[in-house]
């Protein structure tokens, strides 16, 4: 089910300047920096954000061929606003996990009921 393309237009002109308030500073929520792969324009995308062993995970709920997704790839990295932050990360993969188990307990369950079945993985740069 991962949330409709059509609240995703919704949310990137009405939802995520509010959330970009408290996204970044508020714990599962951060701020993906990222360049348009074309544009070459920057854009901050509100993100769910966990940092664990290392490696910082994002849920993808609109799923894996959103913007966001393909510039990250194609730049090989991004900057991501966490927990008051910024963190340079490279490398992004997309994973695949039904479950959601790479997500804190109470996450999962509602990763799983929006079938929120792929995540970015990425580590820090250097």
């Amino acid at each position: 089910m991962v949330l409709p393309h059509a609240l995703a237009k919704f949310n990137r002109h009405v939802t995520n300047p509010a959330a970009g308030l408290i996204a970044g500073r508020a714990p599962g929520f951060g701020i993906v920096r990222h360049k348009g792969r074309k544009s070459g324009r920057s854009y901050r995308t509100p993100v769910m954000d966990f940092e664990r062993h290392g490696a910082y995970r994002i849920a993808l709920t609109y799923g894996r061929d959103v913007d966001w997704v393909k510039n990250i790839h194609a730049a090989g990295g991004f900057a991501l606003e966490t927990h008051g932050r910024v963190v340079d990360l490279t490398d992004p993969v997309v994973r695949h996990d039904p479950s959601a188990a790479w997500a804190p307990m109470g996450v999962q369950q509602v990763l799983k009921t929006i079938s929120a079945e792929y995540y970015v993985e990425s580590r820090p740069a250097g």
